[in-house]
């Protein structure tokens, strides 16, 4: 004989609702608008199963047709907010990180987002107008890079990743490539330079030490099987101190004289001097050129503030060879890269850099015009959390960090807004920041929340106060 504890589960079980009926719900309505009928039934089946599951368990008792439905509808809906959080979505980055690799690194211009918008429909790849015949990929934006950078030729590929690749194995499979041991880096997401120079098949051959390698170094280890001397900037990070290491002109005049090629992946690639912001320990790409480099490679989107992309540039003949190279067909990128490179390119072309290119104008906020803006959004804060006693807002002295590898001993200061609740903790409200939509990134120094509005756009504003002010309800 049955138990009643067992007949009143049977009953909960019977009084599940149907697929049918669930679908025929709100929220399985707007689902099905953004995922289509057939995934929203899979969803549905399964929250369904989720439910008889914890009914039979007695998870879940006590409940009626009725509010079985809602169960079902609720979990349905909370689905359909993780499958619309799941995506790529926007943010604010309110966390003076510049070049924040986890926030998609340098944030697009208003210029480039309308040269892409120009080229995501047909547009002159690689096609030559004027002759109507089939014309050079990228042509445009490697005559730009070129020029910029002083160097005979210019290419472009997917990430300078690639571009490491591509040089290495273009022009040092099977044979040595000669470089200091300061310059074996990880540069992030585990890629190190050693396990990449394996992989292209050459041999690496490690002289001097972690913080001096002298030319002598460098002219010892040359032997009939090496092909190139290679020089890495150690972007992400800094030995200070008793160090030294020889200039890319002596590298260039000592692989010359052995007939070899110089290679140096500058990593961050700045094409104009930015000393005068506190970044004087970035190599500029002109400069590599001019001493001698045979080839030298760069990102597209750290100090040049574009789009995830890889530049090589040097000698035409140099240039040839890896052009010609199978990998290079595999690495090229797409026409809406070479078209938002175009536009950052002129922008660095005709001087306008700093107010065109957001990553740029952020680097050169004064601390004047950070301290204004911090003290105005501070100023609205406390007003709009007046009535919430336990709120705290100042405005306190901080840093920025320009990010992505680029310039790890340079920290901007300016003034940043620390906020606080007296009950509540800061990993709470920067939780509920992140929760707001748009998600609002901030970061946590002294149990406070500090928001860095170095990287936070004017027009992005509101949406810092708003977003404070619905973590304090």
């Amino acid at each position: 004989m049955k138990s009643a504890e067992s007949k009143e589960n049977e009953i909960e079980l019977r009084d599940l609702p149907s697929v049918d009926l669930v679908m025929k719900t709100r929220t399985a309505e707007a689902y099905a608008a953004e995922y289509g009928r057939e995934r929203t039934t899979r969803r549905v089946r399964s929250v369904i199963e989720g439910l008889r599951s914890e009914l039979s368990d007695g998870a879940v008792s006590g409940t009626d047709r009725d509010s079985l439905l809602k169960n079902v509808e609720n979990r349905l809906a909370e689905e359909l907010r993780s499958e619309r959080s799941s995506g790529i979505r926007r943010v604010v980055n309110a966390t003076g990180v510049i070049i924040h690799t986890n926030l998609g690194r340098a944030p697009l211009s208003a210029e480039v987002l309308e040269a892409i918008s120009e080229a995501s429909g047909y547009c002159d790849l690689e096609y030559d107008l004027e002759t109507g015949k089939r014309g050079r990929r990228g042509r445009r934006a490697e005559e730009l890079a070129a020029e910029l950078t002083g160097a005979e030729e210019a290419l472009i590929v997917n990430n300078c990743a690639a571009a490491a690749v591509l040089v290495l194995t273009s022009l040092c499979e099977g044979g040595e490539a000669v470089i200091s041991r300061g310059e074996l880096v990880e540069i992030g997401g585990d890629f190190r330079v050693p396990d990449v120079m394996e992989r292209s098949g050459a041999k690496l051959v490690e002289i001097g030490t972690t913080n001096r390698t002298k030319l002598e170094d460098y002219e010892k280890a040359v032997s009939g099987e090496t092909k190139l001397l290679l020089k890495v900037h150690p972007s992400n990070y800094r030995i200070v101190g008793f160090t030294s290491a020889p200039s890319v002109g002596e590298l260039a005049e000592l692989a010359h004289s052995r007939g070899l090629l110089l290679y140096e992946d500058a990593g961050s690639g700045a094409l104009v001097d930015l000393s005068g912001l506190g970044l004087d320990d970035e190599p500029l790409i002109r400069e590599s050129i001019a001493a001698g480099a045979d080839v030298v490679t760069f990102s597209g989107d750290k100090l040049l503030g574009s789009i995830q992309s890889g530049f090589i540039v040097g000698k035409v003949d140099v240039l040839a060879r890896i052009r010609r190279h199978p990998l290079y067909r595999a690495f090229r990128p797409s026409k809406i890269v070479y078209a938002a490179l175009e536009s950052t390119l002129v922008s660095f072309l005709r001087g306008t850099m700093f107010e065109d290119v957001p990553a740029l104008r952020m680097l050169a906020l004064t601390g004047e015009e950070l301290a204004k803006r911090a003290a105005d959004v501070a100023a609205e804060l406390k007003e709009r959390l007046g009535g919430i006693e336990d709120a705290s807002v100042a405005v306190i002295d901080g840093s920025s960090v320009v990010g992505g590898g680029s310039a790890p001993a340079s920290h901007p200061s300016g003034k940043l807004i620390a906020v606080r609740h007296a009950s509540v903790t800061a990993n709470e409200l920067e939780k509920k920041l992140r929760g707001f939509d748009p998600p609002v990134i901030a970061r946590i120094e002294n149990d406070a929340v500090v928001l860095d509005l170095r990287t936070v756009d004017v027009s992005e504003l509101e949406v810092v106060k708003s977003a404070v002010c619905e973590a304090f309800r």
